[in-house]
């Protein structure tokens, strides 16, 4: 696969909304406290083997739709894009309100954009996000539009509560309880991005180019529903750290500065402290330069990476000038990395 190169492409804003129930993981464990001493589980296992103490739920009935347009309303405030300036709207939700229409279009419909604004779904797991960004940013060189707007909103109530529910029944298993693991961890959140022509942007955040690689003989390692996920986190992790290690080394050579002495800060989609140890052994990656959120709000979707990069820019982790990797990795299993200079 080829690498994109952008020539006039810019992130004009991110802004992120997050829920404000926090659910900690040994509120979870107590509420499986009789089926974890059944198959010899110690308290504590969740953080223990993830580094995730808590994740935050929305409030019951509340829909991706309705979470991806406060983020959107709040990107189009602070950064004062008209809204029939908006020529394209893509949501990466893996949370949806139905199985039809798009949440894209539920969101459209909810900010009023004009009819000229074209509006779909991309949906490729934790990837999706840095796809349309990839997307959006093909539609700005080629001069199809000259504002775009991502939107992402996820809701893991629904299916983590589906999930503690089966696994508290007399009946649950060992094996149940280790396939279904990997859903206790995921934590809910929504955000929005502006992409646009560099010439109209204010604010100087620069696309770069993208390099992607996929390895989708491994695509049944993690298989999720609305109220059902079951992954094989081991294998997950193993071959998703080899993907990343190729999409790296496939970076290093056809983009530029791409060197982890070269790139000043980390932005990776992430689901817990053992596979960022792991993927930092295996691509070389000084861990300083990651910032991380798992810890307080567990595994987001595709909604981590561009969560992560507005918390860090911010927090002032990632400054003006800055050279920036995002890195996402998602089941089926897919890699993008993607250059930006902030």
């Amino acid at each position: 696969m080829q690498p994109l190169f952008f020539n006039n492409v810019a992130i004009e804003g991110v802004e992120c909304v997050l829920p404000t129930t926090v659910v900690t993981s040994a509120q979870i464990e107590s509420q499986l406290s009789a089926t974890m001493a059944r198959i010899g589980i110690k308290p504590g296992m969740i953080q223990g083997l993830t580094g995730i103490h808590e994740r935050r739920f929305w409030d019951a009935g509340q829909q991706a739709s309705d979470v991806a347009t406060q983020a959107a309303e709040k990107v189009l405030a602070k950064a004062g894009i008209p809204r029939d300036a908006i020529g394209c709207l893509i949501s990466t939700s893996v949370s949806k309100d139905y199985i039809e229409p798009s949440v894209a279009s539920l969101v459209h419909g909810n900010l009023g954009l004009a009819d000229h604004c074209i509006s779909y779904d991309i949906g490729n797991a934790c990837l999706g996000f840095v796809n349309a960004m990839a997307s959006v940013g093909m539609m700005i060189d080629s001069g199809f539009v000259d504002y775009g707007l991502i939107v992402d909103g996820e809701n893991s109530r629904e299916v983590v509560e589906a999930t503690i529910d089966r696994l508290s029944r007399p009946n649950a298993t060992a094996e149940a309880f280790r396939d279904q693991f990997a859903t206790l961890t995921l934590g809910s959140g929504a955000v929005a991005m502006i992409v646009c022509r560099r010439e109209l942007s204010t604010s100087g955040h620069r696309i770069n180019g993208a390099v992607t690689r996929a390895a989708t003989r491994h695509s049944r390692l993690c298989l999720g529903q609305r109220d059902y996920m079951t992954a094989d986190a081991s294998k997950v992790m193993l071959f998703g750290v080899d993907l990343a290690k190729q999409t790296w080394d496939l970076a290093g050579r056809v983009l530029a500065n791409w060197s982890d002495d070269e790139i000043d800060a980390y932005i990776p989609h992430q689901v817990s402290q053992r596979n960022m140890d792991v993927l930092n052994e295996k691509l070389g990656l000084t861990p300083q330069k990651h910032h991380l959120n798992f810890p307080t709000l567990g595994n987001i979707g595709p909604a981590a990476v561009p969560i992560t990069l507005n918390q860090a820019a911010e927090t002032g982790r990632v400054r003006p000038g800055n050279h920036v990797a995002l890195m996402g990795i998602g089941s089926g299993l897919n890699c993008s990395m993607m250059s930006v200079t902030w």
